[in-house]
């Protein structure tokens, strides 16, 4: 029986997996790449699959190309405030946010996919910029996220988002397929 963990078209690349000892710069690495990579990425497989396929979901009662290219944009700005946040306070409370009802707000609908593939590049230019900064104190900061009731590492966030850039561009390489 298929779980959400399992379900292939939910979790085309599997669940994220994070660290629970501190990582080396070599193994930072390979994430801090996947976020460089990402924008060039989306933008790739958007071109592949042309306006028409954008306006389909990727699976049965699951978002539309337009808006997990959106939706992105929008989690990837939160991350990194929330990055910005626990460089500056001391294990801060992050604001959750409603991830499905931002998807539906009109935006999505009425702005087109460039806007948030060029905020996606500009912001990735800008977030890798303080992450190659960040020394090893740094990168064991933490937040608190109370929609989890977890407390992350920078490092932990790190490896999340490198993970949520490559499942959801999973996600659209489905629709492009």
């Amino acid at each position: 029986m298929l779980t959400p963990e399992t379900d292939p078209l939910r979790y085309p690349i599997g669940p994220p997996e994070l660290p629970t000892t501190p990582l080396t710069p070599a193994g930072r690495a390979p994430y801090l790449q996947q976020l460089a990579e990402l924008p060039a990425l989306l933008t790739a497989a958007a071109r592949r699959m042309g306006g028409e396929r954008l306006q389909l979901p990727y699976r049965p009662g699951g978002w539309t190309g337009r808006q997990v290219i959106h939706h992105l944009a929008d989690s990837h700005v939160n991350a990194y405030v929330r990055f910005r946040l626990a460089l500056t306070e001391d294990n801060p409370t992050i604001r959750p946010y409603d991830e499905a009802a931002w998807a539906e707000l009109p935006d999505v609908a009425a702005s087109p996919i460039t806007v948030s593939l060029s905020l996606l590049d500009n912001l990735h230019s800008r977030w890798l910029t303080l992450l190659h900064q960040l020394d090893e104190a740094q990168w064991q900061r933490t937040f608190y996220h109370p929609g989890t009731e977890k407390t992350s590492t920078l490092e932990q966030t790190l490896v999340l988002y490198a993970w949520h850039g490559r499942h959801h561009l999973a996600h659209l390489n489905l629709l492009a397929a």
